[in-house]
């Protein structure tokens, strides 16, 4: 409903405007504009894409406001006439106040390009000899100036009491407008120096060579994907060497978590393979395989290893591309059994069996709770139709729909994969709808629950969790349920760690023996079918594949002794050490 309101708000109020300007009715314009502006500032928040589809039909916001400007002046040449000194000053302190706009406009411009055209930035650095400027505020700093168009608001208004106080509020906004774009001067001033590429690839390069990192860990790609870097972070921080992180798309440091380890973005290629700071590394770990790695393969002093960010059964898990690294790092036997079935020509002796780290401190308790928590995480739709694997769109609603509607009742905590939707808008809409459907329980459970009508031994109220962000973490979901729902994915291998039971769907149809089969990580789990049979026994009946799944965790992940973290460091010793 407050949707549809905006929406009528927004496109109606103009020809309300042009109306009572004609008309004249001062009061009702001076209503009709204040609605107005409330419009245009939800309409981003509220009613979104309508203002990008009225900028598409060149409706966009600054006509918009120049509209209910002209609006303001028929008013007034309609209450106190044209003819008077005063309504020339409103129109051209009207005009004025735009022509201040773009004097900010440009400024911020510059301001953005400047520190956008930055050959590197970084993180965790002391790069304070380049005495990069602070940022100014948002609203100085909006390239786009949008702030600086509410400031017609004081003639605008202005114009409900007469010309004089029309005139003198266009005053005031040339006034503050002005001085906004001066207060962005300054910045743009300290930031000038920062255009010297030669100087700020000097400044950082004799940081980094300061630091001597000895491994590298090397992320490209979309910040959707930021996960894929992030899961590895930890792991490096507890490395026994120097590690720093390069990165490529500018912004990509702010989707990664706290972390102390340095970084550098590097966007240019040919800037990276210059950037002699980084010679003293030795080892080059990557994460995807992205176009952008192979700037960084033509290192030649630096020996590659492919780490993958899960590893799986999936086809990118033995990827072709992984042939032109030195080395591929997986976690346990299976990994390298993967690469030996697929023939796709990396040689056994550059396999590595590392085990996975992150998943160190994972309880193989449940929650300890007085119902059980099921966790539903879902994978993507994947690049292309061969690496569909997500049961969202065709299993999806229907899954979280009996696990809603099971007795007794049981806590759903829904985690879909980062990039849902990212190729398949089907899939952005099943999750729309899991989404809708787990709300409007919540929201039924709030109205049937009212704080007067609790009595003492009630049972508890169970709160679903919907986790779309990077908070809470996959493992810390995996800690917080009794139960797994999941696609061929690295979910699977990863829950392995917390010993628990899980269930993997089968949307491929295939036949239970050939499903395992080309799926070893699904053996000590439930198979689930496309008419969501399995569900049922696996909510309801006997665990017996306890003994299954301890002994298929060693073949994912790899002997409990010694731990991950350890043969992980010993890994990127071998390799340090020339061994």
């Amino acid at each position: 409903m407050g949707r549809l309101i905006v929406i009528v708000a927004l496109l109606g109020c103009y020809p309300a405007l042009l109306v009572s300007a004609l008309w004249p009715a001062p009061v009702l314009f001076g209503l009709v504009a204040v609605a107005s502006y409330a419009a245009e500032c939800a309409a981003p928040r509220v009613a979104r894409p309508l203002p990008d589809l009225l900028g598409k039909v060149h409706l966009g916001i600054t006509l918009r406001f120049a509209a209910r400007e002209t609006m303001a002046l028929l008013l007034v040449a309609r209450s106190s006439g044209p003819d008077s000194p005063w309504f020339v000053a409103l129109a051209g302190g009207v005009l004025a106040i735009h022509a201040v706009r773009a004097a900010h406009t440009g400024l911020a411009m510059r301001l953005r390009q400047t520190l956008s055209q930055m050959p590197v930035t970084t993180r965790n650095l002391d790069v304070s000899a380049l005495r990069i400027p602070k940022m100014p505020p948002r609203s100085l700093r909006d390239a786009r100036s949008v702030p600086f168009l509410y400031l017609d608001a004081l003639p605008v208004l202005g114009a409900v009491a007469g010309v004089v106080p029309a005139t003198l509020g266009a005053g005031l906004a040339l006034v503050a407008g002005l001085a906004g774009a001066l207060a962005l001067i300054p910045y743009v001033r300290r930031a000038t120096p920062l255009t010297d590429a030669a100087r700020v690839m000097e400044v950082v390069g004799e940081q980094v060579e300061r630091y001597r990192p000895e491994v590298i860990l090397y992320f490209s790609g979309a910040t959707a994907a930021a996960y894929q870097a992030r899961m590895w972070l930890p792991t490096l921080e507890r490395l026994d060497r120097r590690a720093i992180v390069v990165l490529r798309e500018r912004g990509m440091a702010a989707h990664l978590e706290s972390t102390g380890l340095p970084m550098v973005c590097i966007p240019s290629s040919a800037d990276l393979m210059s950037f002699r700071a980084l010679s003293s590394a030795k080892l080059c770990l990557y994460v995807a395989n992205v176009g952008r790695n192979v700037h960084m393969l033509r290192i030649p002093s630096l020996r590659s290893a492919f780490l993958n960010h899960g590893d799986s059964d999936k086809e990118a898990s033995f990827n072709p591309f992984s042939r032109v690294y030195d080395e591929v790092w997986v976690a346990g036997p299976a990994g390298r059994d993967r690469y030996r079935r697929a023939k796709v020509g990396v040689r056994d002796e550059n396999i590595h069996e590392v085990g996975r780290p992150q998943l160190e401190g994972i309880s193989t308790e449940g929650p300890g709770l007085p119902y059980r928590t099921v966790l539903y995480a879902p994978t993507w739709e994947g690049w292309n139709d061969d690496l569909f694997h997500t049961s969202l769109t065709t299993m999806g609603p229907r899954i979280v729909r009996a696990l809603l509607d099971h007795r007794p009742p049981l806590r759903v905590i829904y985690k879909p994969h980062p990039l849902t939707g990212h190729r398949d808008k089907r899939a952005t809409r099943a999750h729309k709808k899991i989404v809708t459907m787990i709300e409007n329980v919540e929201l039924a459970k709030s109205k049937a629950r009212h704080p007067s009508r609790a009595v003492a031994g009630e049972s508890p109220r169970i709160r679903h969790l919907i986790v779309t962000g990077p908070e809470p973490h996959l493992y810390d979901c995996f800690d917080e349920c009794d139960l797994l729902i999941s696609d061929i994915s690295s979910v699977v291998a990863d829950f392995l760690a917390s010993e628990k039971p899980y269930a993997v769907t089968n949307v491929a149809g295939l036949p239970e023996r050939a499903f395992h089969e080309r799926y070893p990580s699904t053996e000590a789990g439930v198979l689930l079918g496309e008419d969501l049979s399995g569900l049922a026994e696996f909510l309801d009946g006997e665990d017996t594949l306890a003994r299954a799944r301890i002994k298929l965790r060693s073949y994912l992940l790899g002997p409990e002794y010694p731990d991950a973290l350890a043969r992980f460091n010993a890994a990127v010793e071998r390799v340090l050490s020339g061994t």
